[in-house]
Order: structure tokens, then C-alpha cells, then sequence
């Protein structure tokens, strides 16, 4: 964010100038605001009324013009710090010819966008924005096909300009004077072609994102910001570990507390609800004072984990078959083998998970920081007995996530209290031992691999077997998959189900090998898991961008020449050869004071395509190293944002080197002890590399998700700069011990 600058403003010209802060309109109530900011909001913006989309095919599904002179685009995917409101905004605007500041966007919310199941997988932009871009293109040629009728003018003759569509001898009208009121009326039906990328106006520069100023100034924005009339406070106590079930609890005293409205025990699920949060608090505090449970102890250790996982896993699926691998690795004229492991990682979220609630008349609204309303509302159809009609999920932001954190949860269960308290807003947000000890985590992982090579350096054939647990357990319609709908009285049956592809995301290589093998050991291990940002994918690329670099020392090659050696994808080959100009790799320091380490890779084999070089340097405590900085260059085809597409990229550039350096849940037998940000610390301020990106921009090409291109790569190249540091190869993550932190 090179450019990025406050501007000089108030509150209300920030709010003429802001399509992105007015959509709160549906979200925040009047309310919340002081008297004079919620005057300033009705004066300014009204925004649109609210109608259930239509169906997908339908172009008000996606793109509404209402009469004030304003564009809605609407979309099931949800903001989880990615910046798509924006890009998705800009896409909108360059296809209908109108400035971005007019448009304003409505995020998942099952009473009024279309179903797009899951924010995940890096494919927002790829698939909504899709969506909206063809949507836009075929909003405009209705438009301009309504013109043609009016004025009997051909719509090769018309052009549009800010919304306005022009002809000849001076005629001009507006799309809003066209609409005159009415809806956008036609079908999506692939008449309409999109804009070819020379003639872009708005789609590849930089647009700030108003959330951002929205935060900067400690504005409402994130579903923790929400207060309604009369809302009570919540909070659940949790079991202390899994497994354990509630013997007893003195609800008397509890309810004898101040403030306390009720205190809700079924089976082993317990709550309390108060008029104040700090009340609410108090009473938590008591509950799990007095309270007795029945505990069950983890099985298996993490001294052991990587053990049982290879006794225990279940029979290797073969992802990719082939009838001798090994026979053809022994024929090559070099050949190795290493294995690598990865412990469970915390999503971390920075803040607590939160959501409201409230049940009216057999009809639930739940404010959720969700990736998916749709799959919430199915599964709290589930849970609660409600058609799924009667729940409405509108998508709020949260503390951020990148995956399966807590967010389902916590919405499940402000919905089962606000059932037990009809006709008031519920608020229940978890506290910082909650989401530590109960999210689903990142699985744990080892990869083994095996190669051959020939004497050239060309990789000859190649044996990949991963060992993990699932990457997937989200509540698609399963109350199951909520974890306090199975401490319910009548509890809900956890169904595990198939393990998922995320488990061997990116092992396969992306280099061109003609003789390859992958093996995957699915494997029930003793903590919950879910998806993390990348699945599989770090794991694997971790292992397979470290044996890479280990084959290239066994070749004698350098490093970047080797890859390149070893691919014929030319935009792969692009990102790398990029990367080694930006980094001036020639002229590199070879005093051995620092160490480099590169990394590449095409997340998912289909998305983005990504190249990173960490520089490593020795600490002046005996013994220990400072990751320095990171240096990166991405392809993520049509660039629609080159400032979010940075920030996405430094993000997880930061991210990674805080799972790889420091990042692992500790636990006994008794339950997780990575508790709070002590016992799992995470990369701080101070600890923060210096991050540099470059982008290359490719408009003629479709855009490529980028939100989790870097996670992978960043580990690998990390682990490389180390290892050339400590004359040892290093195969376990994290590098704590050899880190200042």
C-alpha cells in the first residue's frame, strides 16, 4: 500500500464519497448510531430495498440500479479481509460504464444474494466475480437495447459514458431514467460480450477500500460492533476438553447473580445470558468454578502423533497410480528421499468468535461472520427443526479466519440460546481460551518423498505419500459438525464422512515428470480439524519445495536454474525468472552471514502462480537467526486490484512465516494447553519481515485466485535459507528453536 494516504475528511463527506461503509445501512441499525450520524445516514443514502434474488440467471440477482442514481451489486460471497467488496465493485463499474463511486455491494445474506455456497478455495474473484462481470455486461446491453427501442437507433451507435447512454444529434439518457423506477428485468443469456481489456478504465488500478478507514478510525464494522435495543449478553462454558461431559451444576447460584436473565444447561451444553457482557463474563467465571465434569483424556500424544499416524492411517488411496515407481527411481542415476512434518496450527483469529441471534414468532435471523450463509442456514435447519425459510443468515465480518474457525459455531449457539429467550437480540461471543481450545485446527502432517534424476538434472520420476487428517468438516447441513450440538441432551451424531481432496492439495508437482506416484494415508487423529487456510496445500508445498531444493544440491545446479530446468509451464517459468531479476539473485551476499531460500508454486495446480525468497540472517545471540525479509513476485492472471492483490499476498507471506517460525498447538492428555496467546504465540510486530511483492499483470488473461498462493511457498523457502545457514537439512516445522522470538 505504497500510495495509501488518510484523507482529509469528515464523517459526512467520507460517507458521500464511501459505496462500501452505506451497505451497513442493512446491516447496523440506526440504532448504534448517535443521533446525528444516523440524520447523516438517511439525508445521504437510503440504500435499496430488500427482495430475495430471483434465481442466478436473472441480472437483479446480481446488479440492481435504483432510482437515487446508484448501483448495488450483490453476491453470496462473503468479506473476510480479502477485499473483494472492492474488487467485486470494480468489476461491476467497468462492465456498466458507470464511476466507482456510485456502486455499493450487498455480501451474503440468504434473504437477498444468490447462493454461492462457501467463501473458500481462493474463488471469489474467479467465480463471483464471474458472476457480476457477466451479469454487468448483460445489465448494460439491456440497457442500451431499451435506448435502441425508444430512439429506433441501432446499439452499434450508442455508447455510454458514467452511466449516461449517448447518440447521435445530442440524445442522451441516463440508465435511471431508462429503468424509470422499474427492476433490471432480463436474463443473463451470454449475448453480451465483456469489455476487452484495452478499453479498462477502472479494473487494474488501485481503489482504497473504505473498510479499511472503517477500522482505521474505530469505526462499527465488524459483527462484535453490533447493538441492538434491549440485546442481552451471552456466554457458553465450554467442556474442558473432549469428550467430557457435565456432572453437575449449582444453576441457582448462578441465576442469583447480577444481571444473570438465564442460565441454560442441556445435556452438557451450558450458557448464560445477562443484560451486561461483563455480567455475563462474571457469571462464565463462577460456572466454571463450581462445575464438575467427567473427563475423558486425549489418547494419543504429540510425541507420538507422527508414529500412530503411519500405524494407523487407513489403507493408502491411490491419488496417482503407476505400476513400478519405485524400480524406475532406482534406475536413475542420482536418487533421494526425506520425509517432513507439520504440527496442528490454529486459524488464530485476533479476535474471539461472535455472532447474534434472534428468534421471533418460529423465525430465526442470525448475524454471522460465516463463510457461507447458505450452509449455515441449512444446517441450522438441522439443528433447530426450522425449514430453512425461516432462518435468515445475513454475513458479517469477523475477526478473520481464512477457513473453519470458529464462526459456525458460535452462531449455532447464539441461536440455540436466543430460541430459549423469544423476542430479544442475543449476543454471545466467545472468550480467548473458547476459540483456542475448541476451533478445528489445521491437521498435522508428514509427507514422505522419494525422486530420481537424471544426468542432465531432469527430474525422472517421483513418489509423494502424505499422512493427514481431513482438511474439511464444515457444517454443510450437518448439525453434527457443530461441536456443542453434540454436548445437547438429545446430542447430534458427529459423521466424520470422506476425507477430502484438500489432504493432497499441491503434492502433485507442477514440474514435468514423466513417471510419478501419490499416496495418501487418511488418518483420525485425536484433535478437531478443518480447513485452514490452504488445506493441504502448506504441508505438501512445504515438503515438495524443500526436496526440490535438496534435489538441486544433488544435481549441483543452482537453484532457480533448476526449477526452470524442470518446468515447461512458461508462465511458471515467468514468476521464477521475475523473481530472480527483482531479488538481483547474481549479486547476492555469499559471506555466509545470510542465508537464501527459494519457493515456488501454482496453488491447487490451477490458480495463481507464485515464486517467494526468504533471506535469512544470523543473529548476534549465539545460535539463532532473523528472518529478514520476504520477496515475492505473483501471476494471478487479470489484475483487478494491484493494492489488494498485494495486500493478500504480504498477508499470507506473514502469515506463513508465523506458522512456520513459531506456530504449533500444544496438548496432553487432558486437553489443549495452547490456551492464549502465551502458550501459542504468534508472530508480533516486532518479529515482522520486510515484505516486498511484485505483481505480474496479465489483462488478456482471466483472473486467478490469490488469497492463499503464498502460504506454501513461504514455509519452503524459509526452511531453505535456514538450512543453508545450519549445514543441515531441516524437516520439522516450526523452526522455534532456531529463531529469535
Amino acid at each position: 500500500m505504497e500510495n495509501f494516504k488518510l484523507p482529509k475528511t469528515d464523517r459526512r463527506s467520507f460517507l458521500k464519497a464511501s459505496g462500501q461503509l452505506l451497505i451497513g445501512f442493512n446491516l447496523f441499525p440506526l440504532a448504534f448510531c448517535s443521533p446525528k450520524e444516523a440524520e447523516e445516514l438517511k439525508a445521504l443514502y437510503e440504500g435499496i430495498p430488500e427482495r430475495a434474488h430471483q434465481g442466478k440467471d436473472v441480472i437483479d440477482s446480481w446488479i440492481r440500479l435504483d432510482a437515487d442514481g446508484h448501483v448495488t451489486v450483490l453476491t453470496g460471497k462473503q468479506e473476510l479481509g480479502q477485499g473483494i467488496r472492492t474488487a467485486l465493485m470494480q468489476i461491476a463499474a467497468e462492465e456498466l460504464d458507470v464511476p466507482f463511486e456510485i456502486c455499493h455491494i450487498i455480501n451474503g445474506d440468504t434473504g437477498q444474494t444468490a447462493n454461492e455456497g462457501y467463501t473458500a478455495g481462493s474463488n471469489s474473484v474467479e467465480g463471483s466475480g464471474s458472476a457480476i462481470r457477466q451479469a454487468a455486461s448483460e445489465a448494460r446491453l439491456y440497457l442500451l437495447k431499451e435506448a435502441e427501442k425508444e430512439w429506433g437507433i441501432s446499439t452499434d451507435q450508442l455508447e455510454v459514458k458514467d452511466g449516461v447512454i449517448l447518440g447521435p444529434e445530442g440524445k442522451k439518457k441516463s440508465y435511471w431514467e431508462i429503468l424509470d423506477g422499474k427492476f433490471l428485468e432480463g436474463n443473463i443469456t451470454g449475448e453480451a460480450r465483456i469489455k476487452s481489456p484495452e478499453k479498462h478504465q477502472i479494473i487494474g488500478k488501485t481503489f482504497q477500500r473504505a473498510e479499511i478507514l472503517d477500522m482505521v478510525q474505530g469505526k462499527a464494522h465488524f459483527v462484535h460492533d453490533l447493538r441492538f435495543p434491549d440485546m442481552l449478553h451471552a456466554r457458553v462454558v465450554h467442556p474442558p476438553s473432549y469428550g467430557s461431559t457435565l456432572k453437575s451444576l449449582d444453576t441457582d447460584l448462578i441465576s442469583g447473580m447480577a444481571g444473570v436473565e438465564k442460565v441454560i444447561v442441556d445435556g452438557s451444553f451450558v450458557a448464560v445470558v445477562a443484560k451486561r457482557e461483563y455480567q455475563a463474563i462474571k457469571a462464565w467465571q463462577k460456572i466454571k468454578e463450581v462445575s464438575e465434569w467427567e473427563k475423558s483424556e486425549i489418547k494419543v500424544m504429540s510425541d507420538a502423533l507422527f508414529a500412530d499416524m503411519e500405524r494407523n492411517s487407513n489403507s493408502p488411496q491411490e491419488v496417482e497410480k503407476h505400476p513400478n515407481i519405485k524400480s524406475v527411481i532406482d534406475k536413475a542415476t542420482k536418487s533421494h528421499q526425506s520425509i517432513y512434518r507439520k504440527p496442528y496450527h490454529m486459524h488464530g483469529s485476533t479476535g474471539p468468535g461472535c455472532a447474534v441471534a434472534k428468534w421471533e414468532s418460529q423465525n430465526l435471523t442470525v448475524w454471522s461472520p460465516t463463510q457461507g450463509v447458505y450452509p449455515l442456514q441449512n444446517t441450522l435447519a438441522d439443528l433447530l427443526g426450522l425449514e430453512k425459510e425461516n432462518i435468515r443468515c445475513i454475513g458479517m465480518p469477523g475477526s478473520g479466519c481464512y477457513g473453519h474457525n470458529s464462526a459456525d459455531d458460535v452462531s449455532a449457539e447464539a441461536a440455540l440460546i436466543a430460541k430459549q429467550l423469544p423476542g430479544k437480540h442475543i449476543r454471545l461471543q466467545w472468550m480467548r481460551d473458547n476459540e483456542h481450545q475448541w476451533e478445528p485446527y489445521g491437521s498435522a502432517m508428514q509427507i514422505a518423498l522419494e525422486a530420481g534424476i537424471d544426468q542432465e538434472g531432469k527430474i525422472t520420476a517421483w513418489k509423494t505419500q502424505v499422512w493427514s487428517d481431513t482438511h474439511s468438516t464444515r457444517p454443510n447441513g450437518r448439525a453434527g459438525h457443530y461441536v456443542s450440538a453434540r454436548h445437547l441432551e438429545n446430542a447430534f451424531e458427529f459423521q466424520k464422512g470422506g476425507f477430502s481432496g484438500g489432504s493432497y492439495r499441491n503434492a502433485s508437482p507442477l514440474y514435468t515428470i514423466p513417471d510419478r506416484e501419490l499416496l495418501l494415508h487418511n488418518y483420525e487423529g485425536p484433535l478437531r480439524t478443518s480447513a485452514l487456510r490452504g488445506l493441504g496445500a502448506y504441508g505438501n508445498i512445504f515438503a515438495l519445495e524443500s526436496f526440490i531444493d535438496e534435489l538441486a544440491a544433488l544435481a549441483e545446479i543452482d537453484p532457480f536454474e533448476f526449477r526452470i530446468k524442470n518446468l515447461d509451464n512458461l508462465r511458471a517459468i515467468e514468476v521464477i525468472k521475475t523473481l530472480k531479476s527483482k531479488c538481483n539473485w547474481e549479486n547476492r551476499d555469499q559471506s555466509g552471514a545470510i542465508g537464501y531460500g527459494l519457493a515456488f508454486a501454482q496453488y491447487k495446480n490451477s490458480a495463481s502462480y507464485y515464486a517467494v525468497l526468504a533471506e535469512v540472517h544470523k543473529s548476534p545471540t549465539e545460535g539463532k537467526f532473523r528472518l529478514h525479509k520476504l520477496t515475492g513476485a505473483i501471476d494471478s492472471g487479470q489484475c483487478i486490484n494491484p493494492d489488494g492483490l498485494k495486500n493478500q499476498t504480504e498477508g499470507g507471506m506473514i502469515q506463513s512465516a508465523s506458522w512456520t517460525i513459531m506456530e504449533a498447538v500444544q496438548y496432553d492428555a487432558n486437553g489443549i494447553t495452547s490456551r492464549d496467546w502465551n502458550s501459542y504465540p504468534i508472530m508480533r510486530t516486532m518479529d515482522v519481515p520486510e515484505v516486498e511483492v511484485h505483481i505480474i499483470n496479465r489483462p488478456e488473461e482471466k483472473p486467478l485466485g490469490a488469497g492463499e498462493a503464498a502460504q506454501g511457498p513461504v514455509a519452503a523457502s524459509i526452511v531453505n535459507a535456514l538450512s543453508s545457514l545450519v549445514d543441515k537439512r531441516v524437516y520439522e516445522l516450526p523452526l522455534k528453536e532456531y529463531f529469535e522470538v
